[in-house]
């Protein structure tokens, strides 16, 4: 069976690497999975995910022409729809009882994709975000900035 970009075969962890991790394919051939694709989540050290004799599951993302390959662990993996947050007990995310937001839905962090969408945000979009996150940082900087100086920077009045 020949090798083709977008398939998800199984393969043996060979090699691991500070940057990524080497896989033995079907027929002897042999891909590397980057660090930035063993899995959803930051990957500080790759021996935290992966050992060397393990079975993985990986997609393959492109064949090089000089016949390197480039795979995924986590573009392998089932995609999980994600439930409406807060309905898995009947209320919604916003009353009482409702499910912990992870870190990248709390106030004052930025998210890179919408939680009210599943299909990812357009560069714009996320830029616009990261802009008014931003500029909201920065006035608390400058109101906390004042309150600790005791005097506001537009000038002070003597009484």
């Amino acid at each position: 069976m020949s090798l083709e970009v977008g398939m998800i075969i199984e393969g043996k962890v060979t090699g691991i690497t500070k940057f990524g991790a080497f896989v033995d394919l079907e027929g002897g051939k042999t891909g590397m999975v980057h660090i930035s694709e063993v899995a959803p989540t930051y990957v500080n050290d790759i021996k935290d995910f992966l050992s060397e004799g393990q079975k993985v599951k990986v997609k393959i993302l492109t064949i090089g022409e000089d016949g390197k390959i480039s795979l995924s662990i986590k573009k392998a993996l089932p995609q999980q729809k994600k439930p409406a947050a807060g309905n898995h007990n009947g209320n919604n995310a916003h009353g009482k009882g409702a499910a912990p937001k992870p870190a990248a839905a709390r106030p004052g962090s930025f998210e890179w994709q919408s939680s009210k969408k599943s299909e990812p945000s357009s560069f714009e979009d996320m830029l616009s975000k990261f802009k008014q996150t931003s500029d909201e940082k920065m006035s608390d900087l400058k109101r906390m900035e004042n309150k600790r100086g005791g005097y506001s920077r537009r000038g002070s009045s003597s009484k």
